[in-house]
């Protein structure tokens, strides 16, 4: 539940990337044009908008990991976060033990905290014996388990979550959704970004609708959900492929 604290706020926020043809002209791709909104501490927000409409580049901003090319991003001193994404980036040479103790260390554990979390890192992941074996021979969905365990199992202020519901086998993918709705119902900040409009509105208090880099609209989940839906039901009248449903 918010408590009306605002833990990030972005103001006018832009991201743009070049370049270039036959290695002469320089040609700009703007990705998020003007964004404002803020993210309040203990609500769940989630981004909604089509493939293509600028969802990853403005999660990555938000965890830090590229720097807008336009506007500013506020965030609350100290403020920890980790990006829980299917794409999420391991050390393949290191163990899954190893990966997930430097995962916690970065999210601001201590040596002693991140090492007594293993264990329940391990338990939850279901990875057994190939927690202690190095991630390149992991499958992609043993490294999405891996990073959704590490994230669900420590502690960070906002946590960031990029279309990871499906994460295993049907077993699994409902402890997960389990521990989400855990997360979500508790103090939690998150951000849940996805192409699903179903999908958010099952689990986001209040929602933004991201077309072509721009918010669309944002306010209660419902809402824009409902005019995200007649969009992407009109784009499949017109031959577009929906999202909606998947």
């Amino acid at each position: 539940m918010s408590d009306g604290q605002i833990l990030l706020s972005a103001k006018d926020l832009e991201f743009e990337y070049s370049s270039r043809v036959w290695g002469f002209k320089r040609l700009t791709y703007p990705v998020l044009k003007g964004m404002t909104f803020d993210v309040r501490r203990g609500e769940t927000l989630g981004i909604v908008g089509r493939n293509g409409c600028g969802k990853s580049s403005l999660l990555r901003i938000l965890n830090g990991v590229i720097a807008p090319t336009g506007g500013t991003l506020i965030e609350h001193k100290g403020m920890t976060r980790i990006l829980l994404t299917l794409g999420l980036g391991f050390d393949v040479h290191l163990t899954g033990r190893d990966n997930a103790m430097l995962s916690a260390m970065l999210q601001g554990y201590s040596r002693e905290r991140a090492r007594a979390s293993l264990e329940d890192i391990k338990e939850f992941s279901e990875l057994g014996d190939f927690f202690e074996r190095p991630v390149k021979m992991y499958s992609s969905g043993m490294r999405s388990r891996l990073g959704f365990s590490t994230a669900m199992k420590t502690e960070v202020d906002l946590l960031l979550i990029d279309e990871t519901l499906s994460v295993g086998d049907q077993n699994f993918n409902r402890k997960a959704e389990k521990a989400m709705m855990e997360k979500i119902n508790s103090d939690q900040t998150v951000i849940f970004v996805s192409h699903s409009g179903k999908q958010v509105n099952k689990v986001c208090s209040r929602a933004i609708w991201l077309e072509d880099g721009q918010i669309k609209a944002e306010g209660d989940t419902k809402s824009v959900a409902r005019e995200y839906k007649q969009f992407m039901d009109a784009l499949s009248k017109q031959g577009g492929k929906t999202a909606w449903a998947s």
